[in-house]
């Protein structure tokens, strides 16, 4: 593979002697599932209670094991994990499916597709078994994967047993107390964040913030990881009819092949021309660029026009495309003209990307920790101090809408 998700920070939400995270592993390749397992089962953070070669028996041991994460393979005998995985989810609404799938461009859609319909992310297997065995990379992947989305979903659990518990406990100390929904306080989990509107309208903001530039901004930068593909599609439908102006160039952490059916979702979702970026190509208003698996991506002015550059150099926080040198270069291009734009996604690329922009006098928006998938590279932006909103996804493509347009109210 050429990008790797290595970042240490990722274990971080796994608390530190919290009982471990329960994974199931689906494949129906016995040497594949029995090495998976393995690995998953050699972290202190992580108990495999189940192991199937297609997803019939998964489906009917889910109730029965439990699993928090179960990794899924795609194509399987008897019931494939496209099939499988409605049923799963329909037996438990909170369990984590990571899907498994070779680096094909049918494998790269369903993945994709598997996101729309519940899925929290992917992991691009190696094609032949030896390369499994042998890959560093994907086994780290899939580790710290399961071990950031498995805690997540784990934490945000936690709330609904605790309210449950209290209220039991308040039951049996006050048997004879009235418990209608009038007499419960209201509890709101929503982040208070300044600017998020009625998501999120707390007054106290939890992070230091600057305001935006007073420059119109003639480019949009975006970085995304897990989660990314959902919360780009929510993104560009909102913004499709306001990037009338400007480019929009995007690294989202991806293999090769998935990239470039990624820029075909985009364009789908913003009804707009999207494609992978090319070398030496002139960015255009109205156009949408996504950085190619496995090249990092950045911009550079030449002449009266601003070109796209493409580099084979070494990964960048681990990462290859890497969100900081596209960052940087359009913040050396575009000056104080520049929005940019964090979503979900692991570790801390972008972050110092995000102190650049910031530097030169540009806008950064970052995605809230409630509506990521993963908080790792949106939080590392928004503890920056540098950003100029921290919002719930639902409300980021409305303000990215008026921030193009010229207002940032």
């Amino acid at each position: 593979m050429n990008m790797a998700f290595a970042q240490r920070n990722v274990t971080a939400g796994v608390t530190p002697g919290a009982d471990p995270i329960k994974v199931m592993v689906v494949d129906d390749a016995v040497v594949i599932r029995g090495l998976l397992a393995r690995w998953l089962g050699e972290d202190k953070a992580l108990k495999v209670v189940g192991s199937h070669r297609n997803g019939r028996l998964a489906v009917e041991d889910i109730e029965k094991s439990n699993p928090d994460v179960v990794v899924l393979d795609i194509e399987m005998p008897e019931m494939d994990g496209m099939t499988a995985l409605p049923l799963m989810l329909a037996k438990k609404r909170d369990l984590v499916v990571i899907m498994a799938s070779t680096l094909t461009r049918r494998n790269a859609e369903v993945s994709l597709k598997a996101l729309s319909l519940g899925a929290a992310d992917y992991v691009p297997k190696p094609e032949s078994t030896s390369e499994v065995t042998t890959s560093v990379d994907f086994r780290r992947e899939l580790i710290d994967k399961v071990k950031a989305l498995g805690a997540r979903a784990i934490r945000m659990r936690a709330p609904v047993r605790t309210m449950r518990a209290e209220t039991r406990a308040g039951q049996t100390s006050r048997p004879s107390a009235p418990t209608s929904p009038a007499a419960r306080p209201a509890v709101d989990t929503r982040a208070s964040f300044r600017g998020a509107g009625p998501q999120g309208a707390a007054a106290t903001p939890k992070f230091k913030l600057r305001p935006y530039s007073s420059a119109r901004p003639r480019i949009l930068a975006i970085g995304s990881s897990t989660g990314g593909p959902q919360a780009l599609q929510e993104v560009m439908k909102e913004i499709g009819t306001a990037m009338n102006d400007v480019p929009v160039v995007i690294t989202q952490h991806m293999p090769p092949t998935f990239t470039a059916i990624l820029a075909e979702h985009m364009g789908k979702a913003a009804l707009r021309p999207s494609k992978e970026g090319e070398d030496g190509e002139v960015l255009k208003p109205g156009n949408i660029y996504v950085a190619p698996g496995g090249k990092h991506m950045t911009v550079e002015k030449e002449g009266g026009a601003v070109k796209i550059r493409l580099n084979d150099g070494p990964p960048v926080n681990f990462c290859k495309p890497a969100v900081d040198p596209l960052f940087d270069s359009v913040s050396k291009a575009y000056g104080s003209a520049c929005l940019g734009l964090i979503l979900t996604g692991m570790g801390s690329d972008g972050a110092n990307g995000v102190r650049t922009i910031a530097a030169g006098g540009g806008s950064i928006i970052t995605q809230d920790e409630e509506t990521s998938v993963v908080w790792g590279m949106p939080g590392a932006a928004a503890n920056t101090g540098m950003c100029s909103e921290v919002l719930p996804l639902k409300a980021i493509g409305p303000k990215v809408s008026r921030v193009l347009k010229g207002s940032t109210r």
